[in-house]
């Protein structure tokens, strides 16, 4: 049995080639019979074929992984906020040859979780008027700073690198979601192209038997076997069958140009597909009937679990969750706090740094008194949040009920098949016995001509329910968001 899961499994025919060009590649991926030198090459493209090509080359996919990209080298910018840095300061003033002051001062600065900063640095101020306030000559200090509110309770910088890695979640679901929807554009165009191959096929073989037809009634005529009328009515029958013929021959043109839409080269130049390649297909029912999807509720679950939509609303909401925790905490009041050790034996720091006498130290509190931007902005990001909740339920409903609807068409389709496939043998049998008794002399032009009509419209008809229902499996693993 041939399952959905199956068909999800052919996506890996295309990585040995990459630096292969498009024509060629295309050739050795095709169903290539090679009958000999003197015979031609028998080229088909088949669906599997058709989107790995799609995935390899496209720009549309080309430019979602250069989103992804993007967030990736968002999350390592992002991952600077725990750079250790190095702070260099030189100030020096001469006047009247005396030398008034020279400050060099040199610090290493090392971030860490829970906003705390480790310092150690080094001092060297000299000169007649120092500022008062410095310590004199070569010292050395070490010390920490750390705001508690921004820093223990919520770690700013923790969070901003944990919404950089939820951003590349996110962007990561936005390009599955891109590939999903573009190779079902690819796969419809694929479909479209295959009915009006075969069409066309057909017709063109309606156009030549009505013309055998046709040559044999007019001999007939001039033997004086037959009416005049009856050469008439069989000119008319092939100029109706080479009007339907030059549409489908159109029909099959546009078709193929809407499929090249999809062909790219790997240096980004469009491929048009060329007339030589003709579609890969088996449309008889030995190979339709043993297709199953499985179960529904399976199918519903896997959708509702691993749809890149919903996925983009987890990740979002994460997002959005530590966006709440940041805004909640511009509430508290800012507190920042400074502690450093000082020794002047610059040689000895490590041993007879004295931290009782020694140390420099300082506290600062700011808090604005309405928090109006503080409120409004947590206000803000809570509407956003309530927001993602109504969107979670609507993408859920909605891709619950796709699922559902491309199920059910899928088994619409395989029996309208069934049932249309009696009708196609019925017609066919009519035909070929109205032919038959044509040929015996006991039936008309007229009657065969209408019987012929309807075994082509029931054919026509035929592959368009197939080629359909081969669309109507990759519509359900579209509207699971597995098409990729």
């Amino acid at each position: 049995m041939v399952s959905l899961q199956t068909i999800t499994k052919q996506k890996n025919l295309l990585k040995k080639q990459n630096n292969m060009p498009l024509k060629q590649f295309i050739y050795t991926l095709l169903f290539i019979s090679s009958l000999g030198n003197a015979m031609a090459q028998d080229k088909s493209l088949s669906i599997e074929n058709t989107l790995d090509i799609v995935r390899k080359y496209h720009p549309v996919i080309k430019q979602s992984f250069l989103q992804n990209e993007m967030a990736k080298n968002e999350l390592q910018a992002s991952r600077g906020v725990f750079d250790p840095s190095i702070q260099i300061n030189t100030q020096e003033k001469t006047y009247d040859n005396k030398l008034y002051y020279k400050y060099n001062t040199s610090e290493l600065k090392i971030p860490l979780w829970y906003g705390i900063d480790i310092k150690a640095g080094t001092e060297n101020n000299i000169g007649e008027r120092l500022d008062p306030t410095l310590t004199k000559n070569k010292s050395a200090f070490v010390g920490v700073s750390m705001d508690p509110f921004r820093g223990i309770i919520v770690d700013k910088r923790n969070a901003v690198v944990r919404q950089a890695k939820n951003f590349v979640e996110l962007t990561k679901n936005e390009q599955l979601l891109v590939v999903n929807d573009l190779l079902l554009e690819a796969t419809s165009a694929y479909w479209n192209w295959v009915n009006a191959y075969n069409i066309n096929s057909v017709l063109i073989k309606s156009v030549q038997n009505n013309k055998d037809r046709y040559e044999v009634i007019k001999k007939s005529y001039i033997s004086g076997d037959r009416a005049p009328i009856d050469t008439t009515e069989a000119l008319t029958q092939l100029q109706t069958f080479e009007m339907m013929q030059n549409q489908a021959a159109l029909d099959l043109q546009k078709a193929k140009f809407e499929l090249s839409n999809y062909f790219w080269t790997e240096s980004g130049m469009p491929y048009e597909l060329e007339d030589v390649i003709k579609p890969f297909n088996n449309f008889d029912m030995a190979s339709i009937n043993p297709i199953e999807l499985g179960r529904l509720e399976e199918m519903v679950n896997q959708a509702t679990q691993m749809h890149p939509k919903l996925k983009m609303i987890n990740a979002k909401s994460t997002i959005l969750d530590i966006e709440k925790r940041l805004k909640t905490i511009e509430l508290f009041p800012s507190l920042k706090l400074n502690y450093n050790a000082l020794d002047n034996n610059f040689n000895n720091i490590s041993t007879s740094i004295n931290t009782t006498n020694n140390v420099k130290y300082g506290l600062s509190l700011t808090m604005p008194l309405f928090q109006r931007q503080a409120r409004g902005q947590l206000a803000k990001t809570k509407n956003k949040i309530e927001d993602l909740g109504w969107d979670r339920k609507y993408l859920t409903l909605e891709i619950e009920n796709k699922v559902r609807s491309s199920f059910a068409e899928f088994y619409a389709l395989k029996q309208q098949i069934k049932t249309n496939e009696a009708i196609l043998n019925a017609n066919k049998l009519l035909f070929e016995t109205e032919n038959t008794k044509f040929q015996m002399g006991e039936s008309s032009l007229f009657l065969i001509n209408s019987r012929e009509l309807k075994f082509i419209e029931t054919e026509q008809k035929n592959i368009a329910l197939k080629t359909k229902f081969y669309l109507s499996i990759y519509k359900n693993l579209w509207a699971m968001g597995s098409l990729n």
